[in-house]
């Protein structure tokens, strides 16, 4: 059989990801705040998109529709001829359309003439190495100790250990061990307390230190004890300490309320708010679901550039290619944003459907779902409710949740219904602050009470979900 190669023409449907789609996927998957700020950059790059304040959704969406399409309207109508008067200036212009306010001053908000307008300053938070710095030169240091102390200070790790061996910091400077040494516990007096420590066993006795508690037991528990502790062997401790359990535990209890890393108290993050993309109200008996975009611009067609649509002006063909180009740019925004909404309140509202003993009892009832489930009953690619439910947060009457929370894999039960798998850890969390601290429950012993409750689980799920609730196993919970 001889083979060669050849070329054969063929049609067959395929999708192209261009520029619009694109853009249509990213508006989609983008949250509200990062949609206000696109927006608002669209409005300045595209002249025939304006914001308006208070628009009749009923006559923009006709627009949408078609029912009077500009860019129709200028590809049917012929070019005005050269010579042909622009118009004898006596039409009565409706300035209405470029004032939206009409400029009502009554429409200005009252205000006293005494008051006082407040400017929002940003509050710039210092980073571990600049609070430390600070600090730093407080202190009556000479310049040798205190160029020392720099050096110590930016070798710190964002937990606020030292990083880098002492002889590699004397190798640096050409300075002694012995004075890097003495300068670095002048280093690890400042605040927060255990800062500077190399290993977790010298941050705990700094901070107990601190507190004015040096060389009592839990001083000694530290620093005699320290396997035992982090081993939890506290009868080893209390017989190699010659003290009770009872005076263990009371030791051990205030080494709980010390910090394993200081450093993260001083953090230059900006906290981090979380705004609700949906708004879930209940009425009556139903549960509403509203879209927070109060903050988004709401957009429309620029009036003002109607009389170069409808040909009433004379404009070389660059200028109207131009503004063709930017009025197609302009309706696909639209449409596409007007596209998003609709898109999410339809998820939402499926995955209320699915979920509505969760809204009406709890997270005890919330049920297994899968993105595949809601994608199939709405009728839309698994992909698109995917990128609807990611990093958007919505807001209900039990909470604000991610709406990815709603979506979990499922545990068989006795009954034959499936129970999802968070309602399955809140009810381990449950059992577990319930239990008898001198006799909690083992990963075992909560399979064997879920399986009693008619919850299939084995035992090492049970140990994954207390380790995502960042739960110590039993013989770290256990209390004298």
């Amino acid at each position: 059989m001889e083979i060669k190669h050849g070329l054969h023409l063929s049609q067959r449907p395929a999708l192209i990801m261009t520029q619009r789609l694109q853009q249509a996927l990213k508006l989609l998957q983008v949250p509200t705040l990062e949609l206000q700020q696109i927006l608002k950059n669209e409005i300045v790059q595209n002249p025939l998109l304006e914001e308006v304040d208070d628009i009749v959704e009923s006559e923009d969406q006709a627009k949408l529709d078609g029912e009077e399409n500009p860019l129709e309207r200028l590809e049917q109508e012929p070019e005005p001829e050269p010579n042909a008067p622009e118009g004898d200036g006596k039409e009565e212009i409706d300035w209405t359309d470029f004032m939206q306010d009409d400029f009502d001053k009554s429409y200005l908000p009252q205000t006293e003439e005494n008051t006082e307008f407040f400017e929002k300053v940003p509050v710039r938070r210092d980073s571990l190495n600049q609070h430390l710095t600070n600090e730093i030169h407080l202190l009556s240091l000479s310049d040798e100790d205190l160029a020392l102390a720099e050096i110590l200070i930016g070798s710190l790790d964002d937990r606020g250990y030292l990083a880098t061996p002492l002889e590699d910091l004397a190798e640096l400077t050409g300075a002694s061990v012995a004075e890097i040494e003495r300068v670095l516990v002048i280093v690890q007096t400042l605040d927060p307390p255990g800062i500077g420590a190399r290993n977790l066993r010298e941050c705990l006795l700094i901070q107990i230190k601190a507190k004015g508690q040096e060389g009592g037991l839990a001083w000694r528990i530290v620093d005699e004890q320290f396997e035992n502790l982090k081993n939890n062997k506290r009868a080893d401790i209390g017989r190699a300490l010659k003290v009770t359990p009872e005076q263990v535990q009371e030791a051990i209890d205030s080494l709980s309320q010390l910090s394993p890393k200081p450093g993260l108290e001083v953090s230059d993050e900006e906290v981090k708010y979380v705004v609700p993309d949906l708004l879930v109200e209940r009425v009556d008996e139903q549960y509403v679901v509203l879209l927070n975009d109060k903050n988004v611009p709401r957009l429309r067609i620029n009036q003002a550039y109607e009389a170069v649509l409808k040909g009433q002006r004379k404009v070389d063909a660059t200028e109207r290619d131009y503004i063709k180009g930017k009025l197609n740019s302009a309706r696909w925004l639209i449409q596409t944003i007007e596209q998003r909404r609709r898109t999410m309140i339809k998820v939402m509202t499926c995955i209320i459907a699915e979920q509505r003993e969760f809204f009406d009892k709890g997270i005890q009832f919330l049920r297994p779902l899968t993105l595949q489930q809601v994608a199939r009953q709405i009728g839309m690619h698994e992909s698109t409710v995917s990128r609807v439910t990611t990093n958007k947060y919505v807001q209900t009457p039990r909470g604000v949740f991610e709406l990815k929370f709603f979506f979990s894999s499922g545990l068989s039960t006795d009954d034959g219904e499936d129970v999802s798998a968070k309602t399955a850890r809140d009810r381990i969390k449950n059992l577990i602050a319930e239990e008898d601290p001198k006799d909690p429950h083992s990963d075992q012993k909560i399979a064997e009470v879920l399986h009693a409750d008619g919850l299939n689980i084995a035992r090492r799920t049970v140990a994954k979900y207390r380790e995502q609730l960042k739960i110590l196993p039993a013989r770290f919970r256990r209390r004298v």
